[in-house]
Parts: C-alpha cells; sequence; structure tokens
C-alpha cells in the first residue's frame, strides 16, 4: 500500500550534472561534474578568456561568446552554477545587539542603508551570522549590484543555460564552518575571507596583487601580507583571537611565496599556514574523485550535487517584469518621477473603475427596459403597416383655397385649368384681362403662407393674355411615415 502521506510531489530532486562557472574578470573557467551513485565524477574541465568584458558589453553579445566556447569544448550540459568574483561585492560588518529575532531583521536593514556606499533596493543582499567565544553576535551583509547579476543572468539565458545558484568563489573554497583566514590566488587579485564562530567576519578583494610579466604573473605577496595584517587589525580581539590559521588555495608557486611572505611577518607568526592542493574527504558528504582538481568551480558543483545549500544565494528570485521595474527606477532621481507616475496611474484606472461601474449599472437598468422597448418597437411597425393610405390634412383642397383666396373676386383673373402633382407641385393656366391684373394676383399669391418657388413658365397675348404658372406647396397637411 502507497502512504501518500510519504510522496512529496513538490521538492522535486535537482539536476543529476551541473556546468560550473567560474568568473574572473575577462577569465572563464568551469567544470562539467556529474552525480552517480554517492560519488561525483569530473567530465570535463575548460577555461579560457573572453574577448568581451562581460561587465560591460552586450550581454547577448556575451552570452553568444560562451555558447561558443562551450561547443568548442563539447560542453552539452544546461544547468549551471556560477562562481562570482568577490570584488563584485560590497560588505559591512555589525555587532547585533540583543534583539529579538523578529527585530533583527529590521535593525540589519537599517545598517545596509547606513552603511553601504549606494542604495540598498539596488543590492542582492546576503547575510552571514556568526558568534565569538564571549557570546557576541555579528552580522555580515554582503551586497552585490542587482544590475551586475541580472546582466550574467541575460549572458547565460543567451547561452541557453540555466543558473541554478549564484555563489562567491571564495565561499565555495571555504564555506563558514571552520575558523580560518583564507586566500584565493586569481587573475589580478586575491580574495581573502575570515571565517569564524559559524560566519563570514570579513570579506574582501585585494586589487593589483598580481601583474603580467610576460609570460608569467607576478605576485605582490607582502603587500597582501600587509592587507591580511590589516584585515585582522579590523576585528574585534575575540574574533581575531579565533583565526589560527591560514588557508591558500591557487597555483603552487604562487600560494608557496605568499605562504613565505605571511610566515615572515613577525606580528603573523603565530598563525599556521596551510597550503590547499587536495580536499580532504570528509568535507563533502559524497566520494570525490582523487585527482580531483582544487577550484572554486569544482567545490561549488560538488557541494550542490552533494545536496548541501548555499550559505550565501546571491540568485535574484524569479520575479514579477512590474517588480523588476520597480527595484529599478525607485532609486535615486527615478523615485519623484515614478510616484508621480504611479499618482497618474491610480487616478486613469480609478476613471476607468467608475467608467465600468456607470456601464454595470446602465446596462442593469437597460435588461430591465429592453422587454418593454422590443415590444413598443414591434407596435409601431405593426402601426406603420397597417395605417390608413389616405390623408387627412386636404392638401388639395387646401391648395384650391389659397388660389381662390389670391385671385380678385371681380373675375379679372380666371383658371382654366389646375394640375396638382404628387401633392406639392401645383401648374396653374387660366386668363387675365390685363397685365396688372395678373402680377397684383401673382404679387398675393407669393405672399401666401405655404407658397414658395412660383414661377411664370408662358405669357401670351396683351389684353386678355393667357398665362401658366407653377409653385410648390409647402404648407398644411400631415406626411406620416
Amino acid at each position: 500500500m502507497i502512504d501518500l502521506q510519504k510522496l512529496n510531489f513538490l521538492n522535486r530532486p535537482g539536476p543529476a550534472a551541473l556546468v560550473a562557472l567560474s568568473l574572473d574578470g575577462n577569465r572563464l573557467a568551469g567544470v562539467v561534474v556529474r552525480r552517480t551513485n554517492g560519488s561525483v565524477q569530473l567530465q570535463q574541465s575548460f577555461s579560457v578568456l573572453l574577448s568581451l568584458d562581460p561587465l560591460t558589453a552586450d550581454p547577448v553579445l556575451v552570452g553568444t561568446e560562451i555558447r561558443n566556447n562551450l561547443d568548442a569544448a563539447g560542453v552539452r550540459e544546461r544547468h549551471c552554477v556560477v562562481c562570482l568574483p568577490a570584488r563584485w561585492a560590497l560588505t559591512i560588518h555589525t555587532d547585533l545587539p540583543a534583539l529579538s529575532e523578529a527585530d533583527v531583521a529590521g535593525f540589519l536593514q537599517l545598517e545596509a542603508e547606513r552603511g553601504f556606499p549606494s542604495d540598498a533596493a539596488t543590492l542582492r543582499i546576503c547575510t552571514s551570522r556568526g558568534q565569538s567565544p564571549a557570546g557576541q553576535q555579528f552580522a555580515t551583509q554582503i551586497g552585490i549590484s542587482y544590475q551586475r547579476l541580472e546582466q550574467l543572468e541575460r549572458a547565460l539565458a543567451a547561452a541557453k543555460l540555466k543558473p541554478v545558484s549564484f555563489a562567491l568563489g571564495i565561499t565555495a573554497l571555504q564555506p563558514p564552518v571552520t575558523d580560518a583566514l583564507t586566500l584565493a590566488i586569481g587573475e589580478s587579485q586575491v580574495d581573502l575571507q575570515i571565517t569564524c564562530g559559524g560566519g563570514v567576519a570579513a570579506l574582501r578583494a585585494v586589487e593589483g596583487a598580481l601583474e603580467v610579466a610576460g609570460s608569467h604573473r607576478e605576485l605582490d605577496a607582502d603587500a597582501v601580507a600587509r592587507e591580511v595584517r590589516i584585515t585582522l587589525g579590523q576585528l574585534p580581539v575575540e574574533l581575531r583571537d579565533t583565526v589560527r590559521c591560514v588557508r591558500i588555495f591557487g597555483p603552487n608557486d604562487l600560494a608557496r611565496q605568499l605562504a613565505d611572505a605571511i610566515q615572515a611577518r613577525r606580528e603573523l607568526m603565530g598563525l599556521k599556514v596551510e597550503l590547499v592542493t587536495a580536499y580532504a574527504s570528509p568535507e563533502f558528504a559524497v566520494t570525490l574523485p582523487a585527482d580531483a582538481p582544487v577550484s572554486s568551480a569544482f567545490s561549488f558543483a560538488a557541494r550542490r550535487l552533494a545536496g548541501g545549500a548555499t550559505s550565501l544565494e546571491f540568485l535574484p528570485p524569479k520575479v514579477a517584469p512590474w517588480e523588476q521595474w520597480t527595484r529599478r527606477y525607485t532609486s535615486g532621481p527615478y523615485r519623484m518621477a515614478g510616484a508621480i507616475a504611479g499618482a497618474v496611474l491610480v487616478v486613469v484606472v480609478g476613471a476607468f473603475l467608475i467608467q465600468q461601474a456607470q456601464l454595470v449599472r446602465l446596462r442593469s437598468k437597460w435588461a430591465k427596459l429592453s422587454p418593454k422597448a422590443t415590444e413598443l418597437t414591434a407596435l409601431q411597425q405593426q402601426i406603420r403597416q397597417y395605417r390608413p393610405w389616405f390623408d387627412d390634412s386636404f392638401r388639395c383642397l387646401s391648395i384650391l383655397r389659397q388660389l381662390t383666396v389670391a385671385f380678385p373676386e371681380e373675375g379679372l383673373v380666371s383658371t382654366k385649368s389646375i394640375e396638382i402633382r404628387d401633392m406639392n407641385t401645383v401648374t396653374c393656366t387660366g386668363v387675365a384681362r390685363d397685365n396688372a391684373a395678373l402680377l397684383k394676383t401673382l404679387s398675393q399669391l407669393r405672399a401666401a403662407n405655404g407658397v414658395s418657388d412660383l414661377k411664370v413658365d408662358q405669357i401670351r397675348g396683351k389684353s386678355p393674355l393667357q398665362f401658366t404658372f407653377d409653385f410648390h406647396w409647402t404648407e398644411g397637411g400631415r406626411h406620416e411615415d
């Protein structure tokens, strides 16, 4: 019998294989790692130098170049994790006062707004919390610009990759489970991280620590050792005293040079220096290949496939496009414009809703009146169809009456025939004793109500004379449709 309560349809297993990418300036390194039967296998590794700067170039072009390099290396896997350089990160260290857990989030938000050099709303902020041996809790807030992360996401989408997780490369090499000072040698800088009390106490990138001289790189080990001393000096004493080990990741020759420089400094002589050239078996919950290269990309992919959660996750959550737009344009000079635009939008939407409410109300009223209106329309059509054909306005009699009134009673002007066409066009022929009598009759007829466009068509003779005239009748009668 199947126990449905033990089934979890929402938590689907993650991908069995990952492409792990490490971005360091224009250098893109990566591995393809697959998990099988409780172990991880390294299937491919590659390292290329991009011709385009991922931070400034068009993301589509950067993604196309990445895709071309992956195809050349024979990489077909789509799911990927990305190690971010430490120089992208901004950090602030804060001692936590005695607060409830419900108030810690608000306190850290205030510290972020006050401590970061840019608006906290434009940063993807992750918090690493720890505790000193004396019981003092601290928090290190690490922020990376949303603009950089979104640009990287667009480049990965153009490269036909599906990002699963973003994390700092040095944190992937050394999670905050061990009290240690970690140095990771990169292309042009050395990443520095101090972990103690279960959290990240300090994180920075020593820029310009490496210079290219011909075909090899030269490390300014003394400058790095000096920055190590300064960073340790900035920590509280109770945290600084917990750091007893320095772990160095990178090429053997440069790592050895850096180790010698640290051991030569008197103030750092109490630290144990360890060059990490291989993975220790307890670090992962799965079996690793014996020849696995020590790199941030492999470490990140192996921990992810082993089911370990990323302590500092910088992959932006999937949000709606309008939320992305709001996050981008609600800071700086866009804030007032956004507020005005929002107010205008509210007014427009409110007017639209009021209009829709009125339309709904009017449609409801019409729905009640519609049956009666339909019935009245049908009755009106029947009335028009079956009404009498005759006209009760007596237009012909009115025309004859008007002619009778206009003609003189003495008989000076008489008619022979009267023709009425279409109940409005009248043609009259007759005889007049002289021209003066005819003109008087025409003048009276023009002044009569209902007579228009009177025209004399024909006059023959002098005394007596014969005439023909016509006019239009416009008054009287009731013209029904």
